[in-house]
């Protein structure tokens, strides 16, 4: 089906409650590509999480995340280009659904007020669909390790909310070199963590597996142990030290994947980092907190070195074009080397072979991986966005950037998507420009078959 069979439909109303489109209707209309289908409900929900006790969690097959509460935060001048960077487009049928009384009404308001002829409601929210096991949906597959602020809230304050096995956990705010930051305020409960405890200073690879444990176990970190990572980008004190307090999440995310490297089981990243925490009303707290060393962290260092790999695994992935990807993520300026991107990197350029993945305005920012509200960009657009440039989960998939964080929170997202084949070249561009026998590409790359 091509276009939407309209004799089925309410007339839509110009004002008021948008008219609804039902269950059998919209299960019809799944594939018509003169259809988008909204999901107004936090990002949290349309990933996995059943926040209102849903039969199913996840979001509509097919369906674009627009949270009601971005229209706020948009105002009238983002509001438009953020609209079309969905797809939601005033020469489509529009569908929305929600989990809340007002939230469809107030996007399907919005898009009728700015055009949109034809914007229709879902009968019986989302949950009608969820309690419906023959109608389809999706969520993230590992939508469990991206947690929302409200299971947070419950675990510091000593409840077992949903998937977490009651292992014991701890909660660390991280950052580069920035101990003040943390002193200001955190999570409660939360312990500082450094990012110069899991890297070195002077090539920012991890570090060796005896300095590791070492690390891991001074912080009370052990493999089993459930372990939920955050960081602070903007809210508060808006004198930042660079690039601690401009790149706290991007921080987290670089933690994130040397903890898998080095077997921790359960780890989380807080969706949204301390600035959701706080914009979502929860208290934060000034007094530090130390942790308890932990005396064995039970399995051998690295659980996982498929992870993170160096120069040579990677020289023999670029040697496979059909069945690996070597995925920069980094600004377009430094991939075509316009720029080097860092202050401490001279040499520009990419590494021959390598593809677009797809990145922000600089270093220290990843607003195509990020919604407006600093949460986890919706998944299938993320891979949308690598899909073009070859970048596929069928794939061997290797991120780099500068030094590894960028490349980290990239493949934590390919992580989150259950895909099998990923790991972060830890030595990035940095490592592989400081030896003139390795080659170096510059200008506009051919385009992907």
């Amino acid at each position: 089906m091509t276009s939407t069979d309209r004799g089925t439909l309410p007339h839509p109303s110009a004002r008021g409650s948008p008219p609804v489109i039902s269950t059998a209707d919209l299960q019809r209309r799944l594939d018509d590509d003169a259809l988008i289908l909204v999901d107004v409900r936090p990002m949290a929900a349309y990933n996995g999480w059943q926040l209102k006790g849903e039969a199913r969690g996840g979001h509509i097959r097919g369906a674009v995340a627009f949270p009601r509460a971005w229209l706020e935060m948009a105002g009238p001048d983002r509001l438009g280009p953020l609209l079309a960077s969905k797809g939601i487009l005033p020469d489509k049928t529009v569908v929305v659904y929600d989990d809340a009384p007002g939230d469809a009404a107030a996007l399907a308001e919005t898009l009728t007020t700015r055009g949109f002829d034809e914007v229709y409601a879902c009968a019986g929210r989302l949950a009608e669909w969820a309690a419906d096991p023959s109608l389809p949906m999706e969520r993230l597959p590992r939508y469990e390790k991206l947690v929302h602020s409200g299971w947070v809230e419950q675990l510091i304050a000593g409840r077992r909310p949903a998937t977490y096995a009651g292992n014991g956990f701890a909660v660390f705010h991280v950052n580069f070199g920035v101990p003040e930051e943390y002193a200001e305020g955190h999570l409660p409960g939360a312990v500082h963590l450094d990012t110069n405890a899991l890297e070195s200073a002077r090539t920012w690879n991890r570090r060796s597996p005896a300095e590791l444990e070492a690390a891991l176990l001074a912080h009370g970190i052990t493999a089993d142990k459930t372990v939920v990572l955050y960081g602070r980008d903007t809210t508060g004190n808006a004198n930042e030290k660079g690039p601690g307090r401009q790149t706290g999440q991007i921080a987290a995310f670089r933690a994130a994947l040397i903890l898998l490297y080095a077997g921790v089981r359960d780890v989380r990243m807080l969706d949204g980092g301390y600035d959701g925490w706080v914009s979502s009303g929860h208290l934060v707290e000034a007094a530090p907190r130390r942790p308890t060393p932990a005396a064995s962290f039970g399995v051998q260092i690295p659980a996982h070195p498929e992870y993170l790999i160096d120069l040579d695994e990677v020289k023999d992935l670029l040697a496979d074009r059909s069945g690996a990807a070597l995925a920069s993520v980094r600004t377009w300026a430094e991939h075509v080397g316009d720029v080097s991107g860092y202050t401490y990197i001279g040499p520009r350029g990419r590494i021959p072979g390598s593809v677009w993945a797809n990145y922000g305005s600089d270093a220290d920012h990843m607003e195509t991986y990020r919604n407006i509200d600093n949460t986890m960009r919706s998944y299938p657009e993320i891979a949308a966005n690598w899909s073009r440039n070859g970048i596929t989960p069928g794939k061997r998939v290797s991120f780099y950037c500068g030094t590894g964080w960028r490349a980290s929170e990239a493949c934590f997202c390919a992580y989150l998507m259950g895909w099998p084949h990923i790991s972060v070249y830890d030595g990035g561009w940095f490592e592989w420009s400081s030896d003139p026998a390795n080659p170096v590409e510059t200008g506009a790359p051919r385009p992907v078959n």
